[in-house]
Parts: C-alpha cells; structure tokens; sequence
C-alpha cells in the first residue's frame, strides 16, 4: 500500500510497487527516488510521443528532458480524480510536444529541402575558413560558395563551421561560443535555411539560364 501522507518514505524496494499515482505523490513530497522511477515507467513512450509529433530526435530528447522537469515542478498539482497519471503525463507530453512543433514550423525548422546537400558542402571547408577544399564540382564553384557562406552572420559561419567542419555538438558550441543552446540552434536553422536559399535559387537561375 502506498505510504500515507507524513509518514516515512518507502524503501526502493518497496517503491518499485508503488502506483503511478503514489509515485506522483512521493515526488511532490520531495522524493527523487520516486520521480527517477517515473522516468523510468515513461521515458520510452514519452520519447515515443515526442518524436512522432516533432520528427527530430534532437528535439525529442530535449523535449523529454523538459516534461520530466516539468513533471517534477507540477507533480504537486496532480489531481488523481481527473484520470490516472498516464494520461496526466502523455496529454502534457502531446501537448508540449504540439507547441513545440508549431514553435518550430514558425521558424522554418522544417523546410530543409537539400539541406544534406548544403551541410556536405560545409564539411569540406575544413578548419581552416581559408581553405574551401576542391569545391569545383560543388553546387556553385569554389568562389561562389564562398561569397555566399561569408553572406552569413558572424555568428551562423561560426556556428556552422564548428558543427560541420569540426564536428562539434549544438551544446559544445553554445559553451565555446559563451552563448545559449536555443541561440546557437536559432544561428544553425537561419544559417542552414539563408545557405539553401542563395545556393538553390543560385543554381536555379543558373539551369534556367542554360
């Protein structure tokens, strides 16, 4: 049976018994064990949610982070005669999830059309910003992709540079470059989207003029 409010905590053995609903009680009370066996139980399907609805395994993982510190900060506000714990966690879950993707489509996070093509092209810029590589059979030419990756802010050739060229994460980037992950996303995604934008529409105008 679930601990009675004010009374000692359970044992982990005891616990790993509990009910949904009594581990949402424990973590209200301050019980870390509790919370770590909420993750547990859900993790997998609160990914599972979180991915089907953003389409991004990054965004995922971020997104499952935030339910289960939010689960943490709201635990408190669980009312069992609403429905079961389940269905508390997953419908905040869809519905995280929903902002998030309207977030996201707002900024264009999903128009990456060739943007493969772009980052593969990135990568051969190497370290050295100077040196562009054997670029000739690129999307524009050596000199012209170099126009247009110096078209960039500071900030996205740096960003994409260190992703692509050297092979950073978003996360190692935000610490060398002394900003905030969401910046250094935001620096990526426009940087990523203005580079598909003049290469494509480059090599557009070029096939028409053909």
């Amino acid at each position: 049976m679930p601990a009675e409010p004010g009374s000692c905590r359970p044992t982990n053995l005891q616990i790993d018994n509990l009910s949904d609903e009594a581990l949402l009680q424990h973590a209200s009370d301050g019980s870390r064990e509790a919370l770590s066996l909420l993750f547990k139980r859900y993790a997998r399907i609160v990914r599972g949610v979180a991915y089907r609805v953003l389409r991004d395994t990054s965004e995922a993982d971020d997104l499952l982070q935030d339910i289960f510190l939010l689960i943490h900060r709201k635990c408190s506000m669980f009312d069992a005669s609403r429905g079961p714990a389940r269905f508390w966690i997953l419908q905040m879950t869809y519905h995280r999830a929903i902002a998030r993707r309207r977030y996201l489509n707002s900024r264009h996070f999903y128009d990456r059309v060739d943007l493969d093509d772009v980052g593969r092209e990135l990568a051969a810029l190497g370290t050295d910003c100077s040196g562009f590589g054997d670029l000739s059979d690129g999307l524009l030419g050596r000199e012209g992709f170099r126009t247009v990756f110096e078209g960039l802010s500071e900030n996205q050739r740096q960003t994409l540079q260190l992703f692509f060229a050297e092979g950073h994460t978003l996360g190692e980037i935000a610490t060398k470059l002394n900003q905030t992950r969401g910046n250094v996303k935001n620096h990526y995604f426009r940087g990523l989207e203005k580079l598909r934008k003049q290469i494509f529409g480059s090599k557009l105008r070029g096939d028409s003029a053909v």
